[in-house]
């Protein structure tokens, strides 16, 4: 028969022993530990183990599942749910997102804040959303996310709109939470999608720089097309030029 002290073991075995490729490392919650809410002083004491929460999450998210398709061994979906709503209104994730950003850039012996934004978006399917729309360009109803990342790909917005919704508005949106969140982005890239004086127009009112690059490269592109059939010698005096200009 099991004791009080085969559970103990039991347990503390079983927190040694990842059960999901998605559960914490002791490292990892290591880290994220001090940036939970403590428990309270007054009223009834915490039963919730708050790692099992970041676990059942974690999971939640790397799986795909719904909340009642959560293994038992994170507790009812109820309190998983629930925790996950108090943590959002923490904006524990997001700051958790800018911290390993900033740390990332640190790594990399850049500044911790970004100086230089790239704007993009993508229709994903969800029939079943109450707030969806239909992007005609791409034949998918659902929604749209609206993304801004550094030089290097690291997330610092995400916008969540129906797919109807037009890139440069979607953009606009961006650009007021980056005008607040990472006063440090001075610059933005961002493909001819987003080319719309509305857009422009609020860059410039917010003190952004905006650049088009895929309009110069189209207009490279078939110009090197051109040399290239002129022969090497073009290609040469085309790379010359490209290397002059330092365009990549």
């Amino acid at each position: 028969m099991w004791t009080k002290k085969d559970c103990a073991r039991q347990q503390k075995l079983a927190k040694t022993v990842k059960r999901y490729p998605s559960d914490l490392t002791d490292k990892e919650w290591a880290l994220v530990r001090p940036l939970l809410p403590p428990a309270s002083g007054e009223g009834r004491r915490r039963k919730t183990d708050l790692r099992e929460i970041i676990n059942a999450l974690r999971y939640l998210i790397r799986s795909g599942c719904s909340w009642r398709m959560l293994p038992q061994e994170f507790g009812p979906w109820q309190t998983v749910y629930w925790w996950f709503r108090r943590l959002m209104r923490r904006f524990l994730f997001a700051t958790i997102l800018d911290i390993c950003t900033m740390l990332d850039r640190h790594r990399q012996k850049k500044t911790l804040a970004p100086s230089l934004a790239v704007l993009d978006s993508q229709s994903v399917k969800a029939p079943h959303a109450s707030d969806r729309g239909i992007d005609a360009h791409k034949k998918i109803v659902g929604r749209k996310r609206h993304v801004a990342v550094d030089s290097d790909g690291r997330l610092l917005l995400v916008n969540m709109t129906p797919a109807n919704v037009a890139d440069s508005t979607g953009a606009q949106m961006i650009l007021d939470a980056m005008y607040r969140k990472w006063p440090s982005v001075k610059h933005f890239f961002a493909d001819g999608a987003y080319e719309r004086k509305s857009l422009m127009d609020k860059a410039a009112y917010l003190g952004f720089v905006n650049e088009f690059p895929n309009t110069l490269l189209y207009v490279m592109n078939h110009f090197y097309s051109y040399a290239t059939l002129m022969g090497t010698e073009y290609q040469r005096k085309f790379f010359q030029y490209r290397i002059a200009q330092d365009i990549f």
